[in-house]
Protein backbone atom coordinates (compact mmCIF):
# COMPACT_ATOMS: atom_id res chain seq x y z
CA UNK A 1 0.00 0.00 0.00
CA UNK A 2 2.84 2.47 -0.46
CA UNK A 3 1.65 3.84 -3.30
CA UNK A 4 -1.52 5.47 -1.19
CA UNK A 5 0.93 5.73 1.95
CA UNK A 6 2.83 8.12 -0.52
CA UNK A 7 -0.72 10.06 -1.92
CA UNK A 8 -1.70 10.50 1.73
CA UNK A 9 1.53 12.26 2.51
CA UNK A 10 1.39 14.37 -0.45
CA UNK A 11 -2.26 15.29 0.19
CA UNK A 12 -2.96 14.49 3.64
CA UNK A 13 0.15 14.85 6.03
CA UNK A 14 -2.00 15.16 9.38
CA UNK A 15 -4.26 11.90 8.82
CA UNK A 16 -7.02 11.49 7.33
CA UNK A 17 -10.80 13.28 8.84
CA UNK A 18 -13.63 11.28 9.38
CA UNK A 19 -16.83 12.95 8.98
CA UNK A 20 -20.70 11.30 9.05
CA UNK A 21 -22.58 10.33 5.70
CA UNK A 22 -25.00 13.10 6.56
CA UNK A 23 -22.08 15.53 6.50
CA UNK A 24 -20.52 14.34 3.09
CA UNK A 25 -24.21 13.76 1.46
CA UNK A 26 -28.66 13.30 1.84
CA UNK A 27 -30.58 10.52 2.06
CA UNK A 28 -33.49 10.11 0.25
CA UNK A 29 -36.03 7.90 -0.39
CA UNK A 30 -37.44 6.48 -3.35
CA UNK A 31 -40.73 6.12 -3.97
CA UNK A 32 -43.87 4.36 -5.97
CA UNK A 33 -42.19 1.57 -7.54
CA UNK A 34 -42.93 -2.00 -7.34
CA UNK A 35 -42.46 -5.30 -9.00
CA UNK A 36 -45.32 -5.31 -11.17
CA UNK A 37 -44.75 -1.68 -12.47
CA UNK A 38 -41.34 -3.36 -13.83
CA UNK A 39 -40.23 -3.82 -17.77
CA UNK A 40 -37.70 -4.81 -19.91
CA UNK A 41 -36.96 -1.78 -21.70
CA UNK A 42 -37.71 2.09 -20.85
CA UNK A 43 -36.03 4.35 -18.56
CA UNK A 44 -33.78 2.42 -15.81
CA UNK A 45 -35.29 1.39 -12.67
CA UNK A 46 -34.19 0.05 -9.91
CA UNK A 47 -36.17 -1.99 -7.14
CA UNK A 48 -34.71 -2.35 -3.31
CA UNK A 49 -35.28 -6.20 -3.46
CA UNK A 50 -33.01 -6.72 -6.65
CA UNK A 51 -30.16 -4.54 -4.74
CA UNK A 52 -29.95 -7.83 -2.37
CA UNK A 53 -29.82 -10.79 -5.27
CA UNK A 54 -28.97 -9.24 -8.30
CA UNK A 55 -26.48 -5.82 -8.00
CA UNK A 56 -23.00 -5.86 -6.50
CA UNK A 57 -20.84 -2.79 -5.37
CA UNK A 58 -21.55 -1.08 -8.36
CA UNK A 59 -23.91 -1.42 -11.60
CA UNK A 60 -23.52 0.51 -15.06
CA UNK A 61 -26.89 -1.00 -16.72
CA UNK A 62 -30.15 -1.98 -14.93
CA UNK A 63 -31.83 -5.32 -15.35
CA UNK A 64 -35.69 -3.59 -15.05
CA UNK A 65 -36.94 -0.73 -16.33
CA UNK A 66 -40.24 1.26 -16.58
CA UNK A 67 -42.04 3.77 -19.12
CA UNK A 68 -41.48 7.03 -19.57
CA UNK A 69 -44.70 8.46 -18.40
CA UNK A 70 -44.38 6.29 -14.99
CA UNK A 71 -40.99 7.71 -14.32
CA UNK A 72 -41.32 11.19 -14.00
CA UNK A 73 -43.64 10.46 -10.97
CA UNK A 74 -40.59 8.65 -9.24
CA UNK A 75 -37.34 9.92 -7.34
CA UNK A 76 -34.48 8.75 -9.32
CA UNK A 77 -30.49 8.32 -8.47
CA UNK A 78 -27.98 9.79 -10.83
CA UNK A 79 -24.72 8.73 -11.89
CA UNK A 80 -22.85 7.90 -8.66
CA UNK A 81 -26.03 8.13 -6.71
CA UNK A 82 -25.65 4.80 -4.02
CA UNK A 83 -29.20 2.93 -3.84
CA UNK A 84 -28.86 1.56 -0.30
CA UNK A 85 -31.83 -1.50 0.27
CA UNK A 86 -33.23 -0.56 3.80
CA UNK A 87 -35.04 -3.53 4.96
CA UNK A 88 -33.97 -7.11 5.21
CA UNK A 89 -34.70 -9.83 6.68
CA UNK A 90 -31.17 -10.63 7.80
CA UNK A 91 -29.23 -7.99 9.73
CA UNK A 92 -26.15 -8.61 7.41
CA UNK A 93 -27.81 -7.44 4.61
CA UNK A 94 -29.42 -4.46 5.30
CA UNK A 95 -28.11 -1.26 4.21
CA UNK A 96 -26.36 -3.08 1.29
CA UNK A 97 -25.60 -0.65 -1.45
CA UNK A 98 -24.67 -0.24 -4.88
CA UNK A 99 -23.12 2.68 -6.68
CA UNK A 100 -25.40 3.26 -9.75
CA UNK A 101 -22.60 4.56 -12.77
CA UNK A 102 -25.29 4.38 -15.51
CA UNK A 103 -25.88 6.65 -18.35
CA UNK A 104 -29.16 7.89 -17.78
CA UNK A 105 -30.85 8.67 -13.93
CA UNK A 106 -32.44 5.39 -12.69
CA UNK A 107 -35.90 5.34 -10.92
CA UNK A 108 -35.61 3.76 -7.12
CA UNK A 109 -38.49 2.35 -4.95
CA UNK A 110 -39.42 2.34 -2.04
CA UNK A 111 -37.33 0.68 1.11
CA UNK A 112 -34.33 1.87 -0.30
CA UNK A 113 -32.60 5.01 -0.32
CA UNK A 114 -31.06 7.73 -2.43
CA UNK A 115 -27.59 8.81 -1.47
CA UNK A 116 -26.23 11.82 -2.79
CA UNK A 117 -22.54 12.41 -2.04
CA UNK A 118 -19.65 13.98 -2.49
CA UNK A 119 -17.33 11.05 -2.66
CA UNK A 120 -15.77 8.64 -4.95
CA UNK A 121 -18.69 6.46 -5.93
CA UNK A 122 -17.16 3.22 -6.05
CA UNK A 123 -15.42 4.37 -2.73
CA UNK A 124 -18.34 5.05 -0.95
CA UNK A 125 -19.84 1.36 -2.23
CA UNK A 126 -16.79 -0.45 -1.09
CA UNK A 127 -17.26 1.18 1.97
CA UNK A 128 -20.90 0.06 2.79
CA UNK A 129 -19.55 -3.75 2.41
CA UNK A 130 -16.44 -2.95 5.01
CA UNK A 131 -16.62 -4.49 8.65
CA UNK A 132 -16.32 -0.22 9.93
CA UNK A 133 -19.74 0.58 8.59
CA UNK A 134 -21.09 -3.19 9.64
CA UNK A 135 -20.35 -2.21 12.96
CA UNK A 136 -21.46 1.40 13.20
CA UNK A 137 -25.02 0.28 11.45
CA UNK A 138 -25.87 -2.21 14.39
CA UNK A 139 -27.53 0.44 16.46
CA UNK A 140 -29.17 1.73 13.62
CA UNK A 141 -31.52 -1.45 13.08
CA UNK A 142 -34.52 -1.94 14.09
CA UNK A 143 -37.87 -3.80 13.82
CA UNK A 144 -38.66 -7.51 14.45
CA UNK A 145 -39.00 -10.10 11.33
CA UNK A 146 -38.47 -7.16 8.99
CA UNK A 147 -35.21 -5.50 9.89
CA UNK A 148 -34.75 -1.72 8.85
CA UNK A 149 -32.64 0.94 9.11
CA UNK A 150 -33.55 5.04 9.09
CA UNK A 151 -31.86 8.07 6.90
CA UNK A 152 -31.09 9.26 10.33
CA UNK A 153 -29.23 6.61 11.38
CA UNK A 154 -27.35 6.06 8.63
CA UNK A 155 -26.47 10.08 8.72
CA UNK A 156 -24.77 9.09 11.66
CA UNK A 157 -22.40 6.54 10.53
CA UNK A 158 -18.76 7.82 9.87
CA UNK A 159 -16.65 7.15 7.33
CA UNK A 160 -12.44 8.20 6.47
CA UNK A 161 -12.79 10.82 3.87
CA UNK A 162 -9.07 10.60 2.09
CA UNK A 163 -8.64 12.97 -0.52
CA UNK A 164 -9.87 11.86 -3.95
CA UNK A 165 -6.86 10.90 -4.92
CA UNK A 166 -6.29 8.37 -2.61
CA UNK A 167 -10.46 7.45 -2.96
CA UNK A 168 -9.40 6.47 -6.46
CA UNK A 169 -6.67 4.61 -5.54
CA UNK A 170 -7.90 2.74 -3.02
CA UNK A 171 -11.00 1.55 -5.77
CA UNK A 172 -8.51 1.00 -8.32
CA UNK A 173 -6.67 -1.52 -6.19
CA UNK A 174 -10.35 -3.17 -5.25
CA UNK A 175 -11.82 -3.50 -8.56
CA UNK A 176 -8.64 -5.62 -9.69
CA UNK A 177 -8.33 -7.22 -6.56
CA UNK A 178 -12.76 -8.02 -6.98
CA UNK A 179 -11.87 -8.72 -11.17
CA UNK A 180 -8.81 -11.39 -9.64
CA UNK A 181 -11.29 -12.97 -7.02
CA UNK A 182 -14.27 -12.99 -9.42
CA UNK A 183 -11.98 -15.23 -11.46
CA UNK A 184 -10.04 -17.75 -9.17
CA UNK A 185 -13.66 -18.36 -7.82
CA UNK A 186 -15.43 -19.09 -11.14
CA UNK A 187 -12.33 -21.88 -11.27
CA UNK A 188 -12.93 -23.18 -7.94
CA UNK A 189 -16.94 -23.18 -8.44
CA UNK A 190 -16.36 -24.92 -11.18
CA UNK A 191 -13.99 -27.34 -10.28
CA UNK A 192 -16.50 -27.97 -7.36
CA UNK A 193 -19.23 -28.70 -9.23
CA UNK A 194 -17.42 -31.52 -11.41
CA UNK A 195 -16.43 -33.10 -7.62
CA UNK A 196 -20.18 -32.68 -6.68
CA UNK A 197 -21.58 -34.57 -10.43
CA UNK A 198 -18.04 -37.23 -9.31
CA UNK A 199 -19.73 -37.71 -5.80
CA UNK A 200 -23.89 -37.65 -7.38
CA UNK A 201 -22.13 -40.49 -9.65
CA UNK A 202 -20.37 -42.95 -7.12
CA UNK A 203 -23.20 -42.27 -4.36
CA UNK A 204 -25.43 -43.78 -6.92
CA UNK A 205 -23.04 -46.86 -7.66
CA UNK A 206 -22.54 -47.43 -3.66
CA UNK A 207 -26.68 -47.13 -3.27
CA UNK A 208 -27.14 -49.39 -6.18
CA UNK A 209 -28.29 -52.72 -4.46
CA UNK A 210 -29.00 -55.88 -5.96
CA UNK A 211 -31.99 -57.56 -6.40
CA UNK A 212 -32.16 -60.22 -4.05
CA UNK A 213 -31.24 -57.47 -0.89
CA UNK A 214 -33.77 -57.06 1.70
CA UNK A 215 -36.13 -54.24 1.43
CA UNK A 216 -38.25 -53.02 3.91
CA UNK A 217 -41.07 -49.90 4.31
CA UNK A 218 -39.68 -46.66 5.96
CA UNK A 219 -42.17 -47.04 8.18
CA UNK A 220 -41.23 -50.22 9.68
CA UNK A 221 -37.62 -48.75 10.81
CA UNK A 222 -38.51 -44.92 11.57
CA UNK A 223 -40.67 -42.49 13.00
CA UNK A 224 -41.94 -40.19 10.75
CA UNK A 225 -43.82 -36.95 12.08
CA UNK A 226 -43.76 -33.06 11.63
CA UNK A 227 -43.33 -29.97 13.65
CA UNK A 228 -45.79 -27.40 15.03
CA UNK A 229 -44.01 -24.04 14.36
CA UNK A 230 -44.65 -21.51 11.57
CA UNK A 231 -41.97 -19.30 9.78
CA UNK A 232 -43.47 -16.65 11.23
CA UNK A 233 -41.87 -17.86 14.82
CA UNK A 234 -38.35 -17.63 13.22
CA UNK A 235 -35.89 -15.34 15.22
CA UNK A 236 -32.14 -14.09 13.70
CA UNK A 237 -30.58 -14.91 16.80
CA UNK A 238 -32.21 -17.74 18.03
CA UNK A 239 -30.39 -20.98 19.95
CA UNK A 240 -31.72 -23.18 17.75
CA UNK A 241 -31.71 -24.76 14.48
CA UNK A 242 -35.01 -24.50 13.20
CA UNK A 243 -35.96 -26.44 9.77
CA UNK A 244 -38.67 -24.63 8.02
CA UNK A 245 -39.63 -24.83 4.22
CA UNK A 246 -36.99 -23.59 2.33
CA UNK A 247 -33.33 -24.84 1.19
CA UNK A 248 -31.61 -23.02 4.46
CA UNK A 249 -32.30 -23.52 7.96
CA UNK A 250 -33.71 -20.53 10.05
CA UNK A 251 -33.70 -19.83 14.00
CA UNK A 252 -35.64 -20.51 16.75
CA UNK A 253 -35.35 -19.41 20.31
CA UNK A 254 -36.84 -23.16 21.92
CA UNK A 255 -36.39 -27.08 20.30
CA UNK A 256 -39.27 -29.33 19.49
CA UNK A 257 -36.98 -32.65 19.32
CA UNK A 258 -33.05 -33.60 20.70
CA UNK A 259 -32.40 -36.90 18.71
CA UNK A 260 -30.37 -38.08 15.01
CA UNK A 261 -33.17 -37.55 12.08
CA UNK A 262 -33.46 -36.70 8.67
CA UNK A 263 -35.77 -33.53 8.00
CA UNK A 264 -37.59 -32.49 4.63
CA UNK A 265 -40.34 -30.00 3.94
CA UNK A 266 -43.30 -30.82 3.41
CA UNK A 267 -43.88 -28.31 -0.08
CA UNK A 268 -42.25 -25.19 -1.18
CA UNK A 269 -38.82 -24.82 -2.02
CA UNK A 270 -36.72 -28.68 -3.03
CA UNK A 271 -39.44 -30.86 -2.03
CA UNK A 272 -38.67 -34.40 -2.28
CA UNK A 273 -35.23 -33.21 -2.64
CA UNK A 274 -33.70 -31.86 0.04
CA UNK A 275 -33.06 -33.30 2.86
CA UNK A 276 -30.73 -32.09 6.13
CA UNK A 277 -29.54 -34.23 9.21
CA UNK A 278 -30.01 -33.62 12.38
CA UNK A 279 -28.07 -34.27 15.10
CA UNK A 280 -28.91 -32.97 18.83
CA UNK A 281 -31.15 -30.23 19.16
CA UNK A 282 -33.94 -28.73 16.83
CA UNK A 283 -36.97 -27.11 16.04
CA UNK A 284 -39.43 -28.05 13.12
CA UNK A 285 -41.74 -26.01 10.82
CA UNK A 286 -45.48 -27.89 11.05
CA UNK A 287 -45.12 -28.57 7.53
CA UNK A 288 -41.82 -30.11 6.97
CA UNK A 289 -41.24 -33.68 8.55
CA UNK A 290 -38.54 -35.55 10.91
CA UNK A 291 -37.65 -39.29 9.93
CA UNK A 292 -35.88 -41.27 13.07
CA UNK A 293 -34.76 -44.00 12.11
CA UNK A 294 -34.35 -46.73 14.97
CA UNK A 295 -31.79 -48.46 15.86
CA UNK A 296 -31.62 -51.63 13.24
CA UNK A 297 -30.28 -49.20 10.41
CA UNK A 298 -27.91 -46.56 10.08
CA UNK A 299 -29.40 -42.82 10.67
CA UNK A 300 -26.54 -41.77 7.83
CA UNK A 301 -27.46 -44.49 5.79
CA UNK A 302 -31.27 -43.76 4.91
CA UNK A 303 -30.01 -39.92 4.86
CA UNK A 304 -27.83 -40.79 2.05
CA UNK A 305 -29.92 -43.34 0.80
CA UNK A 306 -33.20 -40.17 0.77
CA UNK A 307 -30.81 -37.95 -0.72
CA UNK A 308 -30.16 -40.51 -3.53
CA UNK A 309 -33.39 -41.63 -4.66
CA UNK A 310 -36.30 -40.42 -2.75
CA UNK A 311 -36.76 -37.95 -5.82
CA UNK A 312 -36.50 -40.51 -8.16
CA UNK A 313 -39.37 -42.70 -5.67
CA UNK A 314 -41.57 -39.67 -6.23
CA UNK A 315 -41.52 -39.77 -9.60
CA UNK A 316 -41.89 -43.47 -10.01
CA UNK A 317 -45.26 -43.31 -7.83
CA UNK A 318 -46.87 -39.98 -8.59
CA UNK A 319 -49.62 -39.45 -11.04
CA UNK A 320 -48.33 -36.00 -12.04
CA UNK A 321 -44.88 -34.87 -13.38
CA UNK A 322 -44.04 -33.15 -10.40
CA UNK A 323 -44.87 -33.26 -6.75
CA UNK A 324 -45.05 -29.78 -5.09
CA UNK A 325 -46.84 -31.52 -1.71
CA UNK A 326 -45.55 -34.72 0.89
CA UNK A 327 -47.80 -36.44 2.70
CA UNK A 328 -47.30 -38.69 5.44
CA UNK A 329 -48.11 -42.18 3.61
CA UNK A 330 -45.25 -41.77 1.00
CA UNK A 331 -42.55 -41.73 3.60
CA UNK A 332 -44.30 -44.89 5.33
CA UNK A 333 -44.17 -46.98 2.04
CA UNK A 334 -41.32 -46.00 0.86
CA UNK A 335 -39.00 -49.06 0.34
CA UNK A 336 -35.56 -49.02 1.35
CA UNK A 337 -32.92 -51.20 0.37
CA UNK A 338 -31.35 -53.00 4.07
CA UNK A 339 -27.48 -54.45 4.01
CA UNK A 340 -26.03 -55.66 6.48
CA UNK A 341 -25.69 -53.26 9.45
CA UNK A 342 -21.87 -53.01 9.46
CA UNK A 343 -22.33 -52.63 5.18
CA UNK A 344 -24.62 -49.56 5.91
CA UNK A 345 -21.72 -48.29 7.96
CA UNK A 346 -19.19 -48.67 5.32
CA UNK A 347 -20.92 -46.92 2.81
CA UNK A 348 -21.72 -44.17 5.57
CA UNK A 349 -17.96 -43.96 6.11
CA UNK A 350 -16.91 -43.51 2.48
CA UNK A 351 -19.84 -40.85 1.81
CA UNK A 352 -19.49 -38.75 4.48
CA UNK A 353 -16.18 -38.66 3.64
CA UNK A 354 -17.46 -36.87 -0.06
CA UNK A 355 -19.91 -34.92 1.49
CA UNK A 356 -17.39 -32.95 3.78
CA UNK A 357 -15.02 -32.28 0.53
CA UNK A 358 -17.74 -30.93 -1.58
CA UNK A 359 -19.89 -29.26 1.51
CA UNK A 360 -17.95 -28.39 4.50
CA UNK A 361 -16.92 -25.01 4.89
CA UNK A 362 -13.79 -26.63 6.47
CA UNK A 363 -12.55 -28.37 4.43
CA UNK A 364 -11.61 -29.20 0.47
CA UNK A 365 -13.16 -26.72 -2.17
CA UNK A 366 -15.89 -24.42 -0.22
CA UNK A 367 -12.51 -24.18 2.45
CA UNK A 368 -10.43 -22.73 -0.37
CA UNK A 369 -13.66 -20.67 -1.36
CA UNK A 370 -14.30 -19.20 1.55
CA UNK A 371 -10.57 -18.35 2.49
CA UNK A 372 -10.33 -16.69 -0.62
CA UNK A 373 -13.31 -14.44 0.50
CA UNK A 374 -12.58 -13.94 3.79
CA UNK A 375 -8.64 -12.95 2.53
CA UNK A 376 -10.48 -10.19 0.11
CA UNK A 377 -12.54 -8.74 3.18
CA UNK A 378 -9.36 -8.43 5.25
CA UNK A 379 -7.75 -6.56 1.94
CA UNK A 380 -10.66 -4.08 1.78
CA UNK A 381 -10.67 -3.45 4.99
CA UNK A 382 -7.16 -2.81 5.64
CA UNK A 383 -7.59 -0.46 2.88
CA UNK A 384 -10.55 1.56 4.35
CA UNK A 385 -8.99 2.25 7.90
CA UNK A 386 -7.26 5.01 8.25
CA UNK A 387 -5.16 6.83 11.24
CA UNK A 388 -7.91 9.64 12.24
CA UNK A 389 -6.46 13.50 12.03
CA UNK A 390 -6.12 15.31 14.77
CA UNK A 391 -8.74 17.18 16.35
Amino acid sequence: MSRIDDLISQYGRDGVEYKTLGDVGTFVRGNGLQKKDLLDKGVPAIHYGQVHTVYGVWATESVSFVTEQFAAKLRKAAPGDLVIATTSEDDDAVAKATAWLGDEPAVVSGDAYIYRHTLEPKYIAYFFRSERFQEQKKIGITGTKVRRISGDSLAKIRVPVPPLEVQREIVRILDAFTKLKAELEVELEAELEARRQQYAHYRAQLLAFPDDTPRMPLGEMATVGTGSHDTKDAVPEGNYVFYARGRDPLRLDSFDFDERAIVTAGDGVGVGKVFHFADGKYALHQRAYRIVPDETVDARYIYHYLVTDFARYLERTSVHASVTSLRRPMFLKYPVPVPPIEEQRRIVAILDKFDSLVRDLSSGLPAEIEARRQQYAYYRDRLLSFEAAAA
